[in-house]
């Protein structure tokens, strides 16, 4: 798996609303420095993920979408879990806590005013260890059903961070173990939250 780099943005042929969107979106950011003299800073995020962010409806990252699947089968008993695609696509995920302290290092960095740069983990996780990794926190081992039909994305994706290094002689550090792992106490106390007809985050 190839790692991208800021330049491979351009030329690029981007996904048509999701892609194009932040690829103007950095040129407006661009136009304000050149033509405003108003600092701008443009984070490349990676699949962030973490306690406090959407863990279910369909719009969840893969972490959450993940732990939580894993967490309904325990309490079902069900012994199965569903995965979209067949479990070999790979990506990277960066833990909040690492995303706050990159924004917070760039937005403070002259160097990087009006340049894009990338913010996420180089850690390359398959999905189908992803999964092996949350039924080890959950303590479960469950049959897994593969939806070939269902949305998976790309194969793969990853992030170079040979720039950040470079600049701010830094890059998210957290390891997915235990970002999961935290994830997935969070997500429990969620589920379980909402099965007692409290309040839970959306």
């Amino acid at each position: 798996m190839v790692a991208l780099k800021e330049s491979d943005a351009f030329p690029a042929m981007a996904e048509r609303g999701y892609g194009w969107e932040k690829l103007i979106s950095e040129m407006f950011c661009q136009e304000y420095w050149a033509e405003r003299s108003m600092p701008t800073f443009m984070a490349r995020f990676h699949n962030v993920y973490g306690p406090y962010g959407t863990w279910d409806g369909g719009r969840e990252k893969a972490p959450a979408a993940i732990a939580r699947k894993v967490i309904e089968a325990k309490l079902s008993k069900s012994g199965t879990i569903d995965i979209w695609g067949d479990g070999t696509q790979t990506r990277s995920f960066m833990y909040i806590d690492d995303c706050v302290k990159g924004i917070d290092m760039i937005t403070h960095c002259d160097e990087l005013v009006a340049t894009p740069i990338n913010l996420g983990s180089s850690e390359l996780i398959e999905i189908n260890h992803l999964v092996d990794i949350a039924e080890q926190i959950g303590g479960v081992k469950l049959k897994r059903s593969y939806k070939l039909d269902a949305p998976k994305g790309v194969a793969g994706r990853n992030s170079d961070n040979t720039f950040i290094k470079k600049v701010l002689g830094w890059e998210p550090s957290i390891g997915f173990s235990e970002g999961l792992a935290k994830t997935y106490r969070w997500i429990e106390t969620q589920v379980a939250d909402r099965a007692a007809g409290k309040r839970t985050i959306e």
